[in-house]
């Protein structure tokens, strides 16, 4: 199957429409037209074979995987999803690998009525880059380095449990133990839209935790040019269902959830944006003037030497 069949069959015209995309798939490039009275919020990621998942990953979990992943940054912007493109590199073009890829692709942005506007197939080593564009109304996007001291910090979820899912996936193979919560956590992340834009006004700063919670959590307050007390206990560990379920949570990554900040004067008001949310959000730090960031749990300083993955060493 070549490229433009494969582009025609299986992606030009599904998914949403909007009226902010003048033109779409099927040019030399897409025509949107933004609304003056927001700003554009972008984000990219790639993710390859042997690197980013496992050889052997369900397309339809690799579909949803490589848009979830990048609404994941959206969402830590406090950002509204647009449009996107994806880029597509296959070893061989099989039909039926890409009609399952393209449902998980869509089911994911038909949710979050995002719009496919272009991108690129290449015939190459299994990678998938995805680019995304999101709105936020003028100085209310959330950023990293607007934490204040006195914020309490929290995040979403279960930190750790995305990792405990690639563990018995590497153990057990990629199509084993598909109802297990952990491994559907790690192959179909849920990106954390509503909650990230319910933040808005209220988070100080904020970031996803895609490498952990060591390094999200220093880059976040680096950012900031503070430090914190963190405090674990609260932290729902026994739902990663391992005997290290703190460092996994420390250091495990793929969780892509939100850590962000937010005054103690605020508290209530968090309280009542969070009622419906569907996830756990727990409090695990207070951030402090100084540049150290020092780690308990139940009381007792916790080993915190950073080991999340790295692309380059």
């Amino acid at each position: 199957m070549d490229e433009f069949a494969l582009i025609e069959q299986f992606f030009t015209g599904r998914g949403v429409c909007r009226d902010d995309v003048l033109l779409g798939i099927g040019d030399d490039a897409a025509i949107t037209c933004p609304d003056n009275n927001f700003e554009l919020v972008i984000a990219t990621d790639t993710i390859c074979e042997g690197t980013h998942f496992l050889p052997g990953t369900p397309p339809q979990a690799l579909g949803h995987r490589c848009l979830a992943v990048n609404l994941s940054d959206l969402a830590a912007m406090g950002a509204e999803p647009l449009w996107c493109a994806l880029a597509l590199s296959l070893p061989k073009a099989e039909p039926d690998w890409v009609r399952q890829f393209a449902d998980g692709f869509f089911a994911i942005a038909d949710r979050f009525g995002m719009a496919l506007i272009g991108g690129d197939t290449v015939c190459g080593p299994l990678a998938v880059t995805v680019t995304v564009h999101g709105r936020v109304k003028p100085g209310q996007s959330i950023r990293r380095n607007g934490a204040q001291e006195g914020d309490s910090i929290y995040v979403t979820g279960v930190p750790g449990l995305a990792a405990a899912g690639l563990r018995v996936l590497t153990a057990s193979g990629v199509t084993a133990k598909a109802g297990v919560p952990s491994v559907q956590r790690f192959l179909y992340p849920e990106p954390r839209v509503l909650e990230g834009r319910a933040l808005s006004g209220l988070a100080t700063a904020m970031i996803d935790v895609s490498d952990g919670l060591i390094a999200d959590v220093s880059r976040l307050l680096e950012a900031s040019g503070l430090g914190a007390e963190m405090d674990l206990a609260s932290l729902p560990l026994a739902a990663v269902g391992t005997d290290d379920a703190l460092e996994l949570a420390l250091n495990g990554g793929d969780d892509y959830e939100l850590c962000f900040c937010v005054p103690p004067g605020n508290a209530a008001e968090l309280k009542l944006r969070i009622t419906d949310w569907s996830c756990p959000v727990t409090q695990i730090g207070t951030v402090q003037p100084s540049d150290d960031i020092v780690w308990f749990i139940d009381g007792q300083p916790c080993n915190t030497v950073a080991s999340q993955f790295k692309h380059f060493s």
